[in-house]
């Protein structure tokens, strides 16, 4: 148990990638999407179905199999189905979590064998760490994985499982940046875990939980059709970032933000924003396109996306909802979009926060 196991009109970067993710470990399940990017459609956002408001600081999204989803209310640890026509119904309560700062209920997943375990997911701040717990809604909690040192700031908390089957989590530095490149720490990485929490097999140091070093603080994670990982990534002071991941790469921080590592060992990001432009959090990928849930640029992000290039972005929905958080695509391909005003750093709007649809037909 435990580690005891962020179209802009001017663009600061964009590098082109084509290399590809080699998948490790057991096989997705077949009544379930393996990966997002399989619906080519685009979104009506000119047409939103608003399907839950007044949300307390609303933060992980998971899909269940009967189409409604699981939400994470980041300061109450509230986990609540929401679907359409319906309130929001409060299923679980995570204990232990003390919402400081950043810190709170964050991520969640649901198990890719739910509809026969019954098994969530969660990422959240405790009081002494960050660490990820399983339940099946209104029982116990079993601690899976622990020991990711927590801070105000910087403490990750997306998870999501993979199409290996494996899950995958987002850390944060927790402010110390000498932990993003560590090997022996679990923060300032991307885990790659078994759904007991274990090390994966395949991981790039046999025993270990890391898969990937050198991050600052990991807030986004979607596949594309292929299997390629990206992930989303808060910058510092100058530029936020969405990576390609692949296992074993050092993105660099603390010694480079943004692009110019290369030539030192580091991977470069595909794309670039200044920070008051994104703050990246949640992304998604839905046929063709990435999109990347802003929270200070206070947008959505739509990134061409082409065997595992990136194109110029386009902002959307700009100035409309406010900060925006977690990006999902639905099974029907809607897209799901939740906002964070209510996170002691937005401008509250009447009916916040609220929870979005944007249908494909």
């Amino acid at each position: 148990m435990g580690f005891t196991t962020s179209r802009m009109r001017s663009i600061v970067g964009v590098l082109l990638v084509g290399a590809a993710l080699t998948a490790c470990g057991g096989e997705p399940e077949p009544d379930r999407p393996a990966v997002s990017g399989t619906a080519a459609a685009v979104p009506r956002f000119a047409a939103p179905e608003e399907i839950a408001r007044g949300i307390d600081v609303p933060w992980g999204l998971a899909f269940l199999p009967d189409g409604a989803v699981l939400v994470a209310e980041r300061d109450t640890g509230r986990v609540l189905r929401v679907a359409a026509g319906r309130a929001p119904e409060p299923v679980h309560q995570v204990s232990g979590v003390q919402a400081r700062g950043e810190g709170g209920l964050l991520g969640l997943a649901v198990a890719r064998d739910h509809a026969a375990t019954g098994w969530v997911y969660a990422y959240f701040t405790g009081a002494e760490d960050n660490r990820i717990v399983r339940f099946r809604p209104g029982g116990p909690q079993e601690v899976i994985f622990a020991g990711i040192a927590k801070a105000g700031n910087h403490n990750g908390g997306r998870i999501a499982f993979g199409p290996d089957g494996l899950l995958y989590v987002g850390t944060g530095d927790a402010g110390q940046t000498d932990r993003s490149p560590d090997p022996a720490s679990p923060n300032g990485k991307i885990l790659r875990l078994t759904p007991d929490g274990q090390p994966a097999p395949g991981n790039p140091t046999a025993g270990s939980p890391v898969y990937s070093r050198g991050h600052r603080n990991v807030q986004g994670l979607a596949w594309d059709r292929s299997g390629r990982l990206f992930a989303a990534e808060f910058g510092q002071n100058r530029l936020d970032e969405i990576n390609l991941i692949e296992p074993g790469r050092d993105y660099g921080w603390p010694a480079v933000e943004g692009a110019g590592g290369a030539d030192r060992g580091y991977t470069d990001p595909l794309v670039t924003w200044p920070t008051s432009a994104a703050s990246p959090s949640g992304i998604a990928i839905a046929g063709d396109t990435l999109y990347v849930a802003a929270l200070r640029g206070e947008r959505l992000w739509a990134v061409p996306h082409s065997d595992g290039r990136l194109g110029d972005p386009e902002a959307l929905l700009q100035d409309t909802y406010g900060r925006l958080r977690t990006v999902e695509v639905a099974a029907d391909g809607a897209l799901w979009l939740t906002t964070s005003n209510t996170d002691g750093r937005g401008d509250v709007r009447d009916g916040d926060d609220r929870i979005l649809r944007f249908p494909v037909n």
